[in-house]
């Protein structure tokens, strides 16, 4: 029955394996990891510039995987914020928060100084090489004329494909992880305006450990 209840609050999508490790042409063709898999081996860069492997990160304690477009997307922005009301309660039921972007290692040094002072307590990982949200079968590209309205507003904060200079974006997504390694519970929207509620997010969190 407990197992029932996570799956309802998840998004349902059908998953290609081998086609989760590509990149999508358009959101409404990624194939999201779903419940029961286990998290991709991939890794992915801190801050400070330093290597984090996932698995090994999100094995030393449950773990809240938000994947968001970038610090420039006042959506995600909002959500991160929003993090802030249940990041007390996440902590005491002992799950630690980890944020996943493709923004550049230095635009997430500035979005950790930008949030100094709001009390939200995560790891940011810089996934700029998509590896992470290919794998997670999130990625996408930006189809040719919004990515170009989106260069020419923001500029260099927008990363790129090496080699196609086309602009890759993850479907924003939640995940819950146990210490296994395995996702419990997934939340993945193809509308980026469209994100989980906060008290939706802590209930989840607190039904997974049952």
């Amino acid at each position: 029955m407990k197992r029932y209840l996570i799956t309802a609050f998840a998004t349902l999508f059908s998953i290609n394996l081998l086609a989760a490790t590509n990149i999508a042409n358009s959101p409404e063709q990624v194939t999201p990891l779903l419940n029961g898999l286990p998290v991709p081996d991939v890794t992915l860069t801190a801050a400070d510039n330093t290597t984090v492997v996932l698995p090994t990160l999100v094995k030393k304690q449950p773990s809240v995987l938000v994947f968001y477009r970038g610090g420039w997307c006042p959506y995600c922005n909002a959500q991160l914020a929003a993090l802030r009301t249940i990041e007390p309660e996440l902590t005491k039921l002992g799950y630690q928060i980890i944020a996943i972007t493709p923004d550049s290692v230095s635009s997430v040094n500035k979005s950790l100084n930008d949030t100094e002072g709001q009390q939200l307590n995560y790891t940011l990982l810089s996934d700029h090489q998509f590896v992470a949200s290919s794998a997670f079968g999130l990625a996408y590209y930006l189809d040719d004329k919004t990515a170009a309205i989106y260069k020419g507003k923001l500029g260099s904060l927008i990363t790129t494909e090496t080699g196609t200079e086309k602009v890759v974006l993850p479907v924003p997504a939640v995940y819950i992880l146990n210490t296994a390694g395995d996702v419990v519970f997934n939340y993945v929207h193809i509308n980026y305006k469209t994100r989980l509620e906060s008290e939706l997010l802590l209930k989840a969190a607190e039904l997974a450990l049952q």
